[in-house]
């Protein structure tokens, strides 16, 4: 019988190509001095809130209405267009029959959704040894023991985060180029908002003139204070000055903006460890958490992309966003098996209120609907 990979190079076509292999950070393009300040057009940012109280409506339970009076589209809904939905909904729909061939579908599928070869081969093996043993009545039984072994795999990474174990709570926030980090700041302040907490954004994203400008927008529509010495200033001396601030004027949380940075590039990577080390002179237990935002359409990069930064700066949680249509979504598992790091939250749209805690039984749902 001809090996996976044999078999995957002769498939014919899907619609989802296979995940990237080796190290080229080919979704997260370098951005040079010369390209970030040549005018290149900006990615179209999320419809942000009016208001403080239209961003404590936004964060009201997925099933309420929106303020215009639409419902809010639930996890099923965003995640249905994944890679990783569609490629299951495809093998599960015609009821095949319980078949070795069967499962190397479905290894296919798990691989070409992003699952990692690690955890792939976890679940199949495991499914293969039940099967075997007559466990299964049909397809449909497999498929339910696949969505208990995919929840299963992601129940211990499921830690939501707890800002009141400190005041102010740091909150670091950190990823490569591209990511969405001042958008994923600017919803996680939104989030803190509708909880009622006092909240103080740093703009420590000094490379960018408009990642300080964006920062400074979200902050006027939350009600919320931005501390920001504009483009050029060190991003460490911004940041201390904000906890400085965070401290004299007693604010709960403290969300600070970093540049992104390649994790190829150690001089940068090293600008983030002074980061670290600034605000540790004056709060021992600062960062409280070093929130890394992971792109959903990154795939298997994601997980060089971690472990690096983990390397520079002690990664604490992470935050997978662009989950609903362009990603395969199987990255998170691949993540979850590798680093068992909390995945904190998830973005399921550009909408502001699309950034959500991370659900498990919501987030294997919108993949693997229950029969």
């Amino acid at each position: 019988m001809p090996n996976l990979w044999t078999r995957l190079a002769g498939r014919k076509q899907r619609d989802e190509p296979l995940p990237p292999s080796g190290d080229v950070d080919a979704a997260t393009p370098e951005a040079s001095g010369d390209a970030a300040l040549s005018g290149m057009p900006l990615r179209a940012e999320p419809t942000l809130p009016e208001t403080a109280e239209q961003a404590r409506q936004d964060a009201a339970p997925a099933e309420m209405e929106t303020a215009s009076g639409k419902p809010r589209r639930g996890w099923r809904e965003r995640l249905s267009g994944s890679g990783f939905a569609r490629g299951l909904t495809s093998l599960f729909a015609r009821n095949p029959p319980l078949s070795d061939e069967l499962l190397d579908e479905l290894e296919i599928t798990l691989l070409s959704a992003d699952v990692g070869v690690g955890a792939t081969t976890e679940l199949i093996d495991h499914l293969r040894r039940r099967m075997h043993k007559r466990e299964f009545a049909d397809a449909a039984a497999l498929r339910d023991a696949l969505r208990e072994r995919l929840m299963s795999l992601l129940e211990p990474v499921a830690r939501p985060l707890d800002v009141g174990t400190a005041k102010p709570f740091v909150l670091l926030v950190v990823g490569v180029n591209g990511v969405g980090k001042t958008t994923t700041i600017g919803k996680l302040a939104r989030l803190q908002v509708a909880e009622k907490r006092d909240v103080l954004l740093a703009a420590g994203d000094t490379f960018r003139a408009a990642a300080v400008a964006q920062l400074q927008e979200w902050g006027a529509r939350l009600g919320v204070q931005v501390c920001a010495q504009g483009q050029g200033a060190d991003s460490a001396s911004v940041i201390f000055d904000a906890l400085q601030m965070a401290v004299a004027h007693q604010k709960d949380v403290l969300i600070a903006d970093t540049a992104g940075r390649l994790h190829t590039r150690s001089g940068l990577m090293d600008e983030l460890a002074k980061v670290k080390r600034v605000l540790g002179k004056l709060d021992a237990g600062a960062p409280h958490e070093v929130l890394m935002v992971i792109d959903g359409t990154t795939g298997q990069n994601a997980i060089n992309q971690v472990r690096q930064f983990i390397g520079a700066v002690g990664v604490t949680g992470l935050a997978v966003t662009k989950l609903d249509g362009t990603a395969k979504g199987g990255v998170v598992f691949a993540l979850a098996r590798e680093f068992a790091l909390p995945i904190r939250y998830v973005g399921l749209g550009e909408r502001a209120e699309d950034l959500r805690v991370f659900d498990v039984r919501a987030f294997v749902d919108g993949l693997l609907p229950a029969n």
